[in-house]
């Protein structure tokens, strides 16, 4: 296959991979993902707590691109000081299955790698 026709068959307008990895890839957003998974409804402060090393700026930009797509519901509360809550969408309920996998790979290299020093 040529570079030319490799190129038009991977791109984000017809590759499935690529087009979910947009959505979903990143340092950040599969761990925010994860988390909420796990504890079902966080606050922000929460989310930024348990993820070390993320900052403001990119928690908020994580959150807003997954709540763009469908992923993370946000609930903003009317009262003072102001209360917002994140959880996953139905939709985004959908992935956990292949986190799981992933999780689980993940935790076996891991394990290979802490007996491989």
């Amino acid at each position: 296959m040529t570079k030319k026709r490799e190129s038009d068959l991977i791109n984000k307008n017809n590759c499935v991979m690529v087009h979910a990895m947009d959505i979903i890839g990143g340092k950040w957003r599969l761990p925010i993902i994860w988390k909420l998974y796990k504890n079902k409804t966080m606050r922000y402060n929460e989310l930024k707590r348990s993820l070390s090393g993320i900052t403001n700026i990119m928690l908020t930009r994580s959150l807003r691109n997954l709540e763009e797509n469908g992923l993370v519901h946000r609930v903003e509360f009317s009262q003072n000081p102001p209360k917002v809550e994140y959880s996953l969408t139905d939709n985004c309920i959908k992935l956990v299955p292949a986190l799981e996998v992933i999780y689980g790979w993940g935790h076996e290299r891991l394990s290979k790698k802490d007996k491989d020093f």
